[in-house]
């Protein structure tokens, strides 16, 4: 098939041109088209219920909302993981779902659930709301409104968020990819009315009725129309209050005909909503925050263009002396991973070309080489856009040219060598003939070379099969790099077969190998080194074997000292710091210490640019911080101007050193952007590594985390110990005196709407300003509700109009209760967050865990489950443990497919160890600990590493086969002959990844571990593989030598390719409409269901072979049969016969020779109905052909008739020509009319065969030649069902004979009396003869004659069926021969005829009857050639499924 390939390539050279052309050209439309991220999504598949009640506290969110949402979402299918938040006023339950449930499912399940979970929960204590559809890398872009210095006098923080709410969100809204806009920060404007208690009681008016009071003069109404000189008009009430003075001047009550206003008892202003969140900025104090979240699988790049494009427009409609300050965008991230991914991409291209053209030695083999590689990235880059796949770090990252061009090298370097061999011939020849004979040369070198060109190719694609399947985290980040690798992997195969032989036939010059060169110097000098080395080994073979297996065991006790991490951390270029203040502080004192932290940054540093700080919660809820907790997000310049410190880790430490300096005893951690959004919504905590700590007690699990700090903070590396903040939320704790109340005929529910709306407040309305709508809130006024005492006496009015106190019905005191309430999987917990830095992940754990397990005690039911990434580097780990050992098997089956030797295969199998050796010794150098960056780097070595082994251990055998008979000068040779090859090969792939090992670009972190293990592996086993390979071939060779079976791979890398394909791509359907229907009937037809129920029964029937005859139990009583006692006995016995032995052999015999004829007639009924069908379906397309022909000539016709009968009534012609043309045209029509009257009858012929409760339609119009190249398949089956027959004949012949032989006899019986204490046993064993056998004598005749007669019978159907065929085969070469006329001549003398007739018609050249006899001789033509095409169609058939 490929060699197929290759001669097409070369044929039609154009056309290969313009096909490589279009991929260029869609790769270059993928490149705009695709989505640009900076990392993978690897956020989980998860939904958030977020309730919002302001008032509760921690306990009550907990019982009242949390739990009933917790039970319900838990019965949902395929949940993973619920976890929960429960803190004053604010639930957050995450619901984790399986990836492959998508994205909307789950929250239809959800919305669902939320109207059950809804139910039980208390009026008024909130409603559930899913959070936006979004993820870890859904805060794409995050501003800040600013004031110019010249207008700060004109806007306060509370007209700042006025903007941001209803002019900047409004417009930002809309824009697709985004799913919400956050606000944070600043005052919620309010029209508040603050009652004053003391006016309230002087006056005797409750705050029910002030209450009662504004909603009652705060409405509209309609009042239908009425209709009036033809008018009608619609009544409306307007009575909405529109500023403060309506408001105050709102009648409460009448005393004394006295009315009482609202601005007699209250104090009416602008005011704002009790508030749990914050920003404050650059030191600079409060400021209004936005952030745009992007729709989960959005365009980040796409969706950050359209918001700032909007941005700027929003820019316009703001305020004087306002602007957005975009202070946090993904885009900048995206722009440094970007440039990351296009230098190293760019660079590792450039190395991998000087590399093949320094060791090529021809420039114009390397150019070649070298333009493979931008066509297998578009290639790459298409399939990315049409599949969907980000172009990112992970996807792009790890591509390396070196390895994709393999193939390509292999073939061009052949060719190139086989042109230059045979250069002083071709130099001879003409220009055209010169360019066919490289044509024929390129072939020829393609072709030999394909095998190894695509085995390496599938070798290493094979290899990334296991990283798909990967799933979790490491699955989003790796199967992006493993789909991108194979499709470029799979372009660079395409373009071995055609690109490649094309460019390199009109390429690649004539010109003789240079000895001069520089390439040819350099192998000789690497020749002149590696010769002693491998002379020296050939010596010293148990001491290279035992220091390559002492270099093996030094690798894995070093692979075990070595520390482990997840994926490196990526380097986003910002900072988080996270203040921890005490439980309980004011969102006041956050903001001052939050203020006091910006400006020390700004000062003592001068690389930070921005400093924003986020505090408590935004307006949606989706990151649930407390007032005491805040994310300081800290801007850095480019590391090119930093001054302070020269790594990110050294200037946290900086950092933290001068915060703790001026604001002593506060902890602080330290994290970045997305790694801390990451961290929280996939393991529910924002550390590297979370202690979890499980129990019921809040006290006990708070004690045991405090007790844990102290054990670990002396580990190293185990910095920023944060303890989850679950106690010491300072409260007033109002406890009900329930015989009071009922004293004073009062209910609780009222005095807790009392409190909550005294000093929460309660809105009783809106007032409009424009389109702006703002709440009006009635609350105690701001010097009432400040301390304890204003709670004490509280007002509450009784029924009997009397106004008492609270402290009268409750004791009111200060206490302490849980600040967050933490639950996973509906368990409390309580986390100690670690977060990692200048160690690695793994070694930090393993000291925690020895320290917990050792020194912490857990009372019964507490227990400690490890989190965060080191829980995502157990579950790698667990995954890599069965894709590793996976990648390593498929690698041995493909090298015993290669060398069809388990001994051959071992050997280059030993490259894999030798491999690792390098990549976990440069790993070491380095400093890398292992993560799964390393773990999928060593997957792809092992893939590259035996490539080489392949290489050379074929030219071993090739060399061997040749007559080389000492061992070392057969090593010697080979070594030395591959010596480029596989340095070529080697060098190519190793410095393809140069770029990425090295680069300290933005991302760079997450590539380095795995191009430091390939280079590392790709190094060693180079250099063990030159060694040690020829060394364990020399010792592990034996006198039989088996011929190369390298160049039979055709079959197993079809089968490979087949099976690759089968996995990757799902099976395409290419039947044509021919076969489709042939599968039906074979499928429907009764006739051939009813044949395969009857080989089902000669199946069935074979084990009938083995029936016995009915065994016989039998009692016996006789008088005469005495025993020794003199009585007699009483016999039991059980008699069997049986055929001799061989007699049932034989039965099942003939009964396996009658089913294997019935398998072999179902087959021929197969081909028969097959052979009907076929020639129904080829009649059917005839008859369109023809119809189609008739409809065109029917259109001439009509037209001439009606031309004529014009030229009739003009006098212009006579009436013969009328109605002659007439005539023409019904004969035309009726000719129409049988043609489809056929179709009909053979459709029903068609439905009779295929026997279908659908209808069939066949919609081909056109009747081709078939081209079925005539096999022998159809007289075979023919010769061989003749033959089985004879062979059922034989068989039962044999089995006759076999009646010859006894039959068998057993008889085992049992007697006894009453007078025998124990039974007498007895058995016989007789045989039957046929004494008597003129009977078997006459069936075995009858048999042998039978058996004549077939064989006659046989010998005649033989002789009939070749005869079948050779007539069939004379009538096809008459019926081609036709054929080949009509294509040559008649095609053209038809519609010559038809276009001279028509033109010489309507120039009056010829008159109408000759215009008629034209139009019948050039039909007759047409039709006599479908009608030729029909038999010739019909007689293919024939032959190839012959029916005599």
């Amino acid at each position: 098939m490929l060699e197929k390939i290759i001669a097409f390539s070369l044929k039609n050279k154009l056309i290969i041109i313009l096909l490589t052309l279009g991929i260029f050209s869609f790769g270059i439309y993928s490149l705009f088209q695709i989505s640009i991220g900076a990392v993978p999504d690897v956020t989980n598949n998860q939904v958030q219920v977020i309730t919002t009640s302001q008032n509760l506290s921690t306990q009550d969110i907990e019982q009242f909302i949390t739990y009933p949402v917790e039970i319900e979402m838990a019965n949902l299918p395929s949940v993973k993981e619920i976890r929960s938040i429960s803190k004053f006023g604010l639930s957050v339950v995450t619901i984790v779902f399986e990836d492959d449930l998508g994205t909307y499912l789950p929250r239809q399940l959800i919305a669902e659930k939320i109207k059950s979970a809804s139910e039980k929960i208390p009026a008024g204590f909130g409603t559930p709301e899913m959070g936006p559809i979004t993820t870890g890398l859904g805060e794409i872009y995050q501003y800040t409104l600013e004031v110019q210095p010249e207008f700060k006098n004109n806007y306060s923080v509370t007209d700042l968020r006025t903007i941001q709410d209803w002019v900047v969100k409004r417009q930002l809204s809309g824009i697709k990819g985004v799913v919400e806009i956050n606000t944070w920060g600043g005052f919620l404007k309010q029209y508040e009315i603050a009652i004053s208690p003391a006016s309230l009681k002087a006056i005797n008016i409750s705050m029910t009725d002030v209450f009662t009071a504004l909603e009652k003069n705060n409405s509209i109404a309609g009042g239908a129309y009425i209709e009036k000189v033809n008018q009608s008009y619609f009544i409306r009430g307007e009575g909405k209050v529109k500023s403060l003075e309506d408001i105050e001047n709102i009648v409460v009550k009448n005393t004394n005909g006295m009315p009482v206003y609202i601005k007699n008892i209250a104090q009416v202003s602008f005011g704002h909503a009790n508030r749990f969140g914050a920003i404050t900025g650059n030191g600079e104090g409060e400021k209004v925050l936005g952030q745009v979240m992007m729709l989960k699988g959005g365009n980040s790049k796409q969706v950050i263009t359209d918001v700032k494009n909007r941005v700027a427009e929003i820019q316009k409609t703001l305020p004087e002396g306002v602007y957005i300050n975009g202070f946090l965008e993904r885009s900048e991230l995206v722009g440094k991973t970007t440039f990351t991914v296009a230098e190293n991409l760019i660079l590792g291209c450039l190395i991998v070309i000087f590399v093949v053209v320094l060791l090529l030695g021809n420039w114009r083999s390397g150019l070649v080489v070298a333009s493979v590689i931008p066509l297998c990235l578009l290639f790459a880059i298409s399939f990315m856009n049409i599949f969907g796949i980000d172009a990112n770090l992970m996807s792009l990252g790890a591509i390396d040219f070196g390895i994709i061009i393999d193939g390509a090298v292999i073939i061009v370097e052949f060719i190139a060598f086989q042109i230059a061999h045979k250069s002083a011939h071709l130099a001879l020849l003409p220009k055209e003939d010169q360019q066919l004979e490289i044509d024929q040369i390129t072939f020829k070198s393609a072709s030999k070379m394909m095998n190894s060109a695509v085995f390496g190719q599938l070798i290493i694609l094979i290899v990334f099969i296991p990283i798909l399947s990967l799933s979790g985290i490491e699955g989003k980040m790796f199967k992006p790099m493993a789909m991108t690798f194979s499709f470029a992997l799979l372009g660079a195969m395409l373009f071995c077969f055609t690109y490649v032989p094309v460019v390199s036939s009109l390429f690649l010059k004539p010109t003789a190998d240079n000895s001069d060169s520089f390439s040819h110097k350099l192998i000789q000098k690497l020749n002149s080194v590696y010769l002693p080395i491998i002379t020296w080994s050939l010596a010293n073979t148990k001491k290279v074997l035992y220091g390559a297996f002492g270099l093996l065991v030094f690798a894995i006790v070093l692979f075990t000292t070595m520390g482990g991490e997840f994926i490196p951390t990526l380097d986003e270029g910002d900072f988080v710091i996270q203040p921890v203040l005490k439980t309980g502080t004011s969102l006041t004192k956050t903001i001052t210490t939050t203020t006091k932290i910006e400006k020390i940054i700004l000062k003592n540093f001068p690389e930070v640019t921005q400093v924003v700080s986020r505090i408590g919660a935004a307006e949606v809820p989706t990151d649930p911080m407390s007032m005491e907790e805040s994310d300081i997000i800290v801007k850095l310049k480019p590391k090119s101007d930093w001054v302070s410190a020269k790594s990110k880790d050294e200037l946290a430490d900086k950092i933290k050193s001068a915060i703790e300096m001026q604001i002593p005893n506060m902890e602080i951690e330290f994290t970045q952007p997305i790694e801390m959004r990451f961290n929280e919504l996939i393991s529910g905590t924002r550390s590297d590594v979370a202690i979890k700590l499980f129990g019921e007690d809040l006290n006990i699990l708070a004690q045991k985390a405090h007790e844990i700090e102290n054990a670990i903070k002396n580990v190293a590396g185990a910095s920023d110990i944060i303890i989850e903040k679950t106690e010491g939320l300072p409260q007033m704790f109002v406890q009900y005196d329930r015989s009071k109340i009922a004293r004073y005929g009062l209910n609780i529910a009222d005095l807790n709407d009392m409190i909550a709306l005294s000093f929460a407040g309660k809105t009783v309305g809106n007032v409009f300003e424009g389109e702006k709508r703002f709440d009006m809130v009635v609350r105690l006024d701001k010097m009432n509700r400040k301390d304890i005492d204003d709670l004490k006496n509280l007002y509450v009015s009784t029924p009997n109009g009397q106004q008492i106190p609270l402290s009268e019905l409750a004791s009111i005191d200060y206490t302490q209760g849980p600040a967050k309430i933490s639950r996973d999987n509906t368990n409390r917990r309580i986390v100690v967050g670690i977060n990692v830095r200048n160690r690695d992940l793994q070694s930090v754990v393993t000291d925690i865990q020895k320290i917990v397990a050792t020194k912490i005690k857990l009372p019964a039911g507490y227990y400690v489950k490890y989190g965060g990434q080191f829980e995502n580097l157990q579950s790698a780990k667990a995954r890599l443990l069965i894709a590793v050992p996976i990648a390593l098997f498929l690698i041995f089956i493909l090298l015993y497919f290669a060398f069809g030797s388990v001994k051959e295969a071992l050997m280059v199998y030993s490259a894999i160890p030798l491999s690792a050796v390098g990549g976990i010794l440069f790993l070491w150098m380095r400093g890398l600990p292992f993560s799964i960056s390393a773990g999928v780097g060593f997957i792809a070595l092992f893939g590259i590493a035996v490539l080489n082994g392949i290489v050379l251990i074929e030219h071993f055998k090739e060399l061997k086969h040749s007559g080389i008979k000492s061992i070392d000068e057969l090593i010697l040779k080979g070594t030395t002959d591959r010596l480029r090859p596989v340095l070529l090969t080697a060098a190519a792939a190793a410095l393809g990844f140069l770029p990425m090992a090295i680069s300290s670009s933005a991302g760079a972190e997450v590539q380095r571990p795995l191009a430091t293990v390939v280079i590392g592996g790709l190094f060693t086993a180079t250099v063990l593989t030159m060694i040690v390979l020829p060394i364990l071939f020399k010792v592990l060779d034996k006198k039989e030598f088996k011929k190369p079976h390298f160049k039979m791979h055709n079959k197993s890398i079809y089968l490979l390719f087949f099976l690759l394909s089968c996995s990757v791509l799902s099976a395409q359907n290419d039947k044509s409409e021919r076969e489709r229907i042939i599968h039906l009937a074979l499928q429907n037809n009764k006739e051939i269901k009813a044949a395969q129920l009857q080989l089902d029964k000669s199946n069935a029937a074979i084990q009938s072979a083995y029936s016995f005859d009915k065994t016989n139990l039998y009692y016996s009583y006789d008088q005469n049969n005495l025993a020794l006692n003199n009585e007699p006995l009483r016999v039991f016995g059980v008699q069997q016969k049986l055929e001799f032995p061989t007699v049932y052999g034989a039965k099942k015999s003939v009964l396996v020779s009658e089913y294997e004829k019935e398998r072999v007639g179902l087959e021929i009924k197969k081909r028969k109905l097959t052979l009907m069908v076929s020639k129904v379906y080829e009649h059917i397309v005839y008859l369109q052909n023809q119809s189609k022909q008739y409809t065109y000539l029917d259109s001439l016709y009509q037209n001439f008739s009606k031309a004529s009968n014009r030229r009739f009534e003009l006098g212009e012609t006579n009436y013969l020509e009328k109605i002659t043309a007439q005539a023409k045209s019904g004969q035309i029509q009726t000719k129409k009319f049988q043609i489809e009257k056929d179709k009909q009858a053979q459709y029903e012929v068609l439905n009779s065969l295929v026997q279908s409760e659908d209808e069939i339609i066949i919609t081909t119009t056109q009747l081709s030649p078939l081209t079925i190249s005539f096999d022998s398949l159809g007289k075979d089956i023919h010769f061989s069902y003749l033959e089985k027959v004879t062979e059922t004949y034989k068989k039962q012949l044999k089995l006759q004979k076999q009646h010859w032989l006894p039959d068998i006899y057993l008889d085992y019986f049992k007697g006894r009396n009453n007078g025998l204490s124990q039974s007498l046993y007895g058995f016989q064993v007789g045989i039957a003869v046929p004494l008597l056998f003129s009977g078997t004598t006459t069936k075995i005749k009858a048999a042998q004659i039978e058996l004549k007669s077939w064989e006659q019978q046989k010998q005649n159907e033989e002789q009939k069926l070749l005869q079948y065929l050779n007539q069939k085969q004379s009538e096809l070469a008459k019926y081609q021969e036709a054929i080949n006329y009509y294509n040559q001549f008649g095609k053209k003398l038809s519609d010559e005829i038809i276009k001279v007739a028509n033109l010489s018609y309507k120039n009056g050249e010829i008159d109408f009857f000759q215009y008629i006899q034209s139009l019948e001789n050039a039909t007759t033509i047409q039709v006599d050639y479908l009608d030729t095409l029909l038999q010739f169609n019909t007689i293919q058939l024939e032959l190839n499924y012959p029916n005599y």
